[in-house]
């Protein structure tokens, strides 16, 4: 079981769909206390179930490396991660090596954010490249290649107006601008890694009675160079007894 004990948001003041705000982009990747656990976690998934978590359409293979290239800067620029030749260090002392053949992978070992790459094709932005060890209940084989109405099949409050807004996020994110909001479900399974299929539905569970929250802080930048946008992901699992003011 991987939990965090603390938060850095207030999730009872959630904000009405799609809750965007501004993020400064040194808070656009984050080291928290349970960094070495939720790594490990991921090195698992990588190395044993790679299809599950790992796709590129070699379109978006620039904009993996583009994405490769700013998470290096800025994660070697915190003074938490060391660089050591073609590799790096990372704050719990494992070594990551720089495998630009491998940008997805490589990523998803570096930082605890699962993320997805995004560009327009036609009207919408379709999802084009992806490490998403730690899925809530979608499954990236069957998003992959999708536009965003797609990959929002079955969630209920997505609807035409709320796919427009985002669409309209998402058209007009600037690279020095990233943008962020955050998520409350409520879980009896603390399990990180929980894909699922559009048909198949998790339990329902009762908020008031839940065991667990889960909390995604996901972040909304585009990228310098390849002008893709990036989908970030920091997922954040709680007892409720953790839980401030519930």
């Amino acid at each position: 079981m991987i939990l965090q004990r603390t938060i850095p948001y207030d999730v009872n003041a959630p904000r009405p769909l799609p809750g965007i705000a501004p993020l400064e982009p040194r808070g656009w990747l984050r080291v928290d206390e349970a960094f070495a656990e939720q790594m490990a976690e991921r090195e698992r998934l990588i190395s044993g179930h790679r299809a599950a978590v790992i796709a590129l359409d070699e379109s978006a293979r620039s904009a993996a490396e583009d994405l490769l290239d700013l998470v290096l800067a800025q994660v070697l620029g915190t003074g938490q991660y060391q660089r050591a030749g073609d590799a790096v260090i990372r704050p719990d002392g494992r070594q990551v090596r720089i495998d630009r053949g491998d940008p997805m992978a490589t990523l998803g070992r570096l930082v605890q954010e699962d993320f997805c790459i995004l560009d327009k094709r036609g009207e919408e932005h379709v999802l084009l490249g992806a490490v998403l060890c730690f899925p809530a209940s979608w499954s990236l084989d069957e998003k992959f290649r999708r536009p965003l109405v797609g990959i929002h099949i079955p969630v209920e409050s997505y609807d035409d107006n709320i796919a427009r807004r985002v669409q309209r996020l998402f058209d007009g994110v600037r690279p020095e601008r990233p943008l962020w909001r955050f998520n409350v479900l409520w879980y009896d399974d603390p399990a990180l890694h929980q894909p699922r299929r559009e048909g198949e539905r998790r339990d329902r569970v009762d908020p008031a009675h839940a065991r667990y929250l889960r909390s995604e802080m996901q972040t909304i930048r585009r990228l310098p160079k390849s002008r893709s946008v990036v989908f970030g992901i920091h997922t954040y699992v709680l007892a409720r007894t953790d839980v401030p003011g519930i």
